[in-house]
């Protein structure tokens, strides 16, 4: 694993905002018998029998959403652990989600930490996703570490430690997510696809994967919000958009840690991701 570290990005979002008691910002969606709440935050575990997830009390239609999360380290293979907005309740076969998904991993190979951006039901049936997979520069199984989403009118973008790692323009409204979405978190199953396409599987035998969450931000715009309500943005300035050093460090990321970006994939239909060609 790479040791070298990421240009400092200089202005870190997080610092903006309070943190926040799980009990106050969510609620167990599912799965409670495998799921502790304590002062800090939520120990979520998967086992034979169940996996875990929580959802946030209000839906947003932009904000900044971020948690500190420890993974288990050993044999995960199959496993996803996931921070990411959706409103898949809302609009069921026809939803719009944001990802932030840690792929389980065998003994001897890093988490793929995968971004993905689902629009409008590409995330149902036919499945057309957005992704750019990395990894980290860090083993995120021995310390916390602070993983964010930054979604406005203009522009998503994902974070660790504040360091921008992908930035998803809004360059049409039918590419970029506009409809109000709830921040969930969850652990499950993902045997059928998530560890090298699914050549492996999880392993009950190293029963009971676990991860927890802390440090929680939600802060933004709700879907309730007046029309002037003020977007959360990456930079120190009114009109947005992330700084020079910001955009630096991101590009270090992706030169160093970027393993997949979906628009370089020849083997995909480039007319169902007009984006990547705008």
């Amino acid at each position: 694993m790479a040791t070298a570290r990421p240009p400092r990005p200089g202005y870190r979002p997080s610092y903006r905002f309070r943190s926040m008691a799980f009990y106050r910002g969510y609620r167990t969606l599912w799965g409670q018998s495998h799921q502790r709440v304590d002062r800090n935050g939520v120990t979520i575990w998967l086992d034979r029998t169940s996996g875990s997830g929580f959802k946030s009390v209000k839906p947003y239609r932009s904000g900044y959403f971020g948690t500190s999360i420890k993974l288990q380290s050993g044999y995960t293979a199959g496993v996803n652990t996931a921070f990411y907005l959706s409103n898949s309740e809302a609009h069921p076969g026809n939803h719009d989600e944001v990802d932030i998904e840690f792929l389980g991993k065998t003994f001897d190979e890093p988490y793929t930490l995968q971004t993905n951006v689902y629009i409008r039901g590409s995330g149902d049936g036919r499945i057309i996703g957005r992704e750019m997979k990395f990894h980290l520069w860090f083993d995120p199984t021995k310390n916390f570490h602070h993983y964010a989403i930054i979604w406005n009118p203009r522009e998503l973008i994902f974070l660790v430690d504040d360091v921008p790692i992908r930035r998803y323009a809004r360059k049409s409204a039918a590419t970029f997510p506009l409809r109000p979405m709830w921040v969930y978190g969850s652990i499950w199953d993902a045997s059928a696809w998530a560890t090298d396409d699914g050549k492996y599987k999880a392993d009950y035998r190293y029963q009971p994967f676990v991860a927890t969450y802390k440090n929680f931000k939600a802060t933004g715009c709700t879907a309730y919000a007046p029309r002037w309500c003020r977007a959360a943005t990456a930079s120190p300035y009114r009109s947005g958009g992330m700084t020079r050093q910001q955009y630096s460090a991101m590009r270090w990321v992706q030169r160093n840690h970027m393993v997949y970006n979906y628009c370089w994939d020849s083997s995909r239909d480039r007319s169902l991701t007009p984006e990547c060609r705008m």
